[in-house]
């Protein structure tokens, strides 16, 4: 397995382009299947994550093409006819949302076998959700041996769908189910991640009729077929939000191009607690550290709230915090799996339930490490970077699934950190 050797103690200095955002790319391409004309999604990462649903997607009769544009890396995908709706379990395990492919396929086909998606090592994220809502819009659903099958041979109707609590995915999934439906659909309750928004505005590049995005109410009026567009996937605000917290970390001054600054607001106005200079322009966010860290207390919430994606970055920080801090994680039930890597470096963490204490240390000290998820992988990174000594962190096939050059951003602005290359595993989901 790849691993990658941080050398600690080194301010950066310089800029970092943000990538496209990996939740909205392979959401986006699942969409590609709604229509039998070219979709072209440019500003795409190359991920592990759009490689495997790439993988998956051609199983169905997408051709996909890769190249290089003006807007950065694009991706074609053009699937005139669904040439099979089946999604076996050894490619929906490796990565969750590649279960929602479910939706697109029964809307333009009546029928799909999908298999339901492995464990998650951060808490359940149960599916039963994605499956009501496409109940709820006509699909009568079975599962057999860990697969759904699902039929709407007569076509997907709108309906009226309340979620019980807010749902990314599930949003997302009848979403894209409903664009095809006969009639009307509203989505109350529904999440409002920009990353949603992306997904509306690029349907309705497509001929699709969505409002509502970006509140708890979305509706859909059905069309009878989507066509193709081009569309440039929207700044990954977590991947944003990780260099932000690494300039923070290591110290100096890093400046975040290609990134719209109002999505990671909440996370830039705690850098400024915790003692950080921020400026914001119309597409770029400058970070400057010189002096002491600051403790800062978070609580995780759905956005426009500190989203969980960054709680184990922001974690790392406070672990040099001049006094204590308490972190509260209210989206998922395991997601402070990280916490005993990062007192391997030194860190003094107490955990109670979804509460952490953080008291700050004088200093951490480099350690091997081991990834459990993806944000914990950037966690142990950022740590790295501000740690005495080398740091090795293992597993970070993690880390390739949402993060491109992750240490050729970093080492541009002067941080000391290499990959060093091993066998490939099997990924894991996060």
């Amino acid at each position: 397995m790849d691993r990658i050797a941080i050398e600690g103690g080194t301010p950066l200095f310089g800029d970092i382009p943000v990538s496209g955002a990996k939740n909205s790319a392979i959401k986006l391409m699942a969409a590609s299947l709604l229509t039998s004309e070219p979709v072209r999604l440019t500003n795409m990462p190359r991920l592990a994550d759009t490689r495997l649903l790439g993988r998956l997607l051609t199983r169905f009769g997408t051709q996909i093409t890769e190249s290089d544009g003006a807007d950065g890396q694009e991706t074609l995908l053009h699937t005139p006819e669904i040439t099979s709706a089946f999604a076996p379990y050894d490619l929906v395990r490796q990565m969750r949302a590649s279960f929602n492919v479910l939706g697109p396929l029964i809307a333009r086909t009546g029928h799909a076998k999908v298999s339901l998606p492995g464990g998650c090592t951060i808490g359940a994220r149960p599916v039963d959700l994605h499956l009501k809502a496409l109940e709820a819009l006509g699909a009568h659903i079975d599962m057999h041996e860990g697969y759904v099958f699902a039929q709407a041979p007569r076509g997907l109707k709108g309906a009226e769908i309340e979620f019980p609590f807010v749902s990314v995915g599930a949003t997302e999934h009848a979403l894209m189910a409903a664009v095809l439906a006969h009639g009307t659909t509203v989505l109350k309750n529904a999440a409002c991640e920009p990353e949603i928004s992306d997904l509306a505005e690029c349907l309705n590049a497509m001929g699709a009729k969505v409002s509502g995005h970006g509140t708890t109410t979305i509706v859909v009026e059905g069309v009878a077929s989507l066509h193709g567009t081009d569309w440039s996937v929207i700044c990954d605000r977590i991947e944003a939000g990780t260099y932000a917290v690494a300039g923070a970390m290591a110290g100096g001054e890093v400046r975040l191009t290609k990134v719209r600054p109002e999505l990671i607001s909440i996370l830039l106005d705690k850098l400024v607690e915790a003692g950080c200079e921020v400026h914001r322009g119309f597409d770029t966010v400058t970070i400057k550290r010189s002096g002491a860290i600051k403790p800062v207390d978070v609580t995780t919430d759905v956005y426009p709230g500190f989203a969980t994606d960054l709680q184990a970055q922001f974690m790392a920080l406070m672990t040099l915090a001049t006094g204590e801090s308490v972190i509260k994680e209210t989206i998922f039930e395991n997601r402070f799996m990280h916490v005993p890597e990062l007192g391997r470096l030194g860190a003094d963490i107490r955990v109670t339930g979804s509460e952490a204490r953080v008291h700050g240390v004088a200093e951490l000290r480099g350690a091997q490490v081991m990834a459990t998820d993806l944000r914990a992988s950037a966690c142990l990174v950022i740590a790295g970077l501000a740690a005495r000594g080398e740091t090795t962190v293992n597993r970070v096939y993690h880390l390739d699934r949402g993060f491109e050059n992750l240490e050729g951003k970093l080492s541009a602005c002067g941080a000391k950190i290499r990959r060093i290359k091993g066998d490939t595993p099997v990924m894991e989901d996060e």
